[in-house]
């Protein structure tokens, strides 16, 4: 019963990955006469000195550094907010989640016409700071592409994490609020004596899966600048998939995509060592 799956995690895992690392060390291309031939360490070579690859690097880095404290910290306030026992939670918990159930490439293509010159961001702005604010082309300015991919991204993804911080708050006994109640706890002590420590196996998870999304970023890449304006918005992924499908260069995009699981997997250790429980 279990080789259907067994199948497919075969040939849709394993393979890619023993692909990538026999890849990364030849000069493959994706549509050539000539067979794959060993190179060895050239590509990674080529790679370090790439200027592209090292600012790819960089935005990943910045978009991560960014993203993945706001989202959280945002995330669990709402969390904690529609975790009250008031009237109405119910609604605001479906509105804040809506945007996880809509497409990545329906949402990016959404703000990419809201960032627009004459698009609604600008127009708002205008309007509240009575003709004050001069129009902005977000995603055609290397200062603001970034940030402006930023805000989308966390607006679009805080709902998913304020379901999984409500989760771990509604694990947490009831009765250490009770006692804490009857010790003269106000909120904030409650928060940082009760309700942060029991959420330590949350916030983890929470902080290793929205990072490794943040490097995966992606889709809004795609949809929104193609790395652009001056590569101030090229991530490593997307580096890695114009390399492979767009110059035809699977070997070098091999490289680049074990760079990136190797980046991925150090953070990742990082952030469970300094998460960890200690005894």
């Amino acid at each position: 019963m279990i080789s259907p799956a067994l199948a497919l995690f075969l040939l849709f895992l394993i393979v890619p990955i023993v692909l990538a690392f026999a890849l990364a060390f030849t000069n493959a291309r994706l549509i050539s006469p000539r067979p794959p031939e060993f190179i060895g360490l050239d590509n990674f070579a080529l790679l370090l000195t790439d200027p592209v690859f090292w600012a790819s690097v960089r935005n990943t880095f910045y978009f991560a550094v960014v993203v993945v404290p706001v989202q959280a910290g945002l995330a669990l306030v709402l969390a904690v907010l529609v975790n009250a026992k008031v009237r109405g939670t119910q609604f605001f918990r479906t509105i804040y989640f809506l945007p996880v159930v809509t497409s990545m490439v329906v949402v990016s293509l959404l703000w990419r016409f809201m960032y627009q010159a004459d698009g609604l961001i600008n127009r708002f702005l205008e309007a509240v700071t009575f003709g004050g604010f001069t129009g902005v082309d977000w995603l055609n300015d290397p200062t603001w592409a970034m940030p402006a991919i930023m805000l989308m991204s966390v607006w679009q993804g805080v709902g998913f994490t304020m379901i999984i911080w409500l989760s771990g708050l509604q694990t947490i006994p009831a009765e250490l609020y009770e006692a804490s109640e009857l010790d003269g706890a106000g909120t904030w002590h409650q928060f940082r004596y009760v309700t942060w420590p029991g959420l330590l196996q949350t916030r983890t998870f929470i902080l290793v899966t929205i990072t490794i999304a943040a490097f995966s970023l992606f889709t809004q890449i795609n949809v929104m600048t193609q790395g652009g304006p001056l590569d101030s918005t090229t991530t490593v992924v997307y580096q890695a998939v114009r390399s492979g499908y767009q110059q035809l260069q699977t070997g070098y995009a091999s490289a680049i995509s074990l760079m990136f699981f190797a980046m991925v997997l150090a953070v990742s250790l990082i952030q469970r060592f300094l998460t960890r429980e200690k005894g």
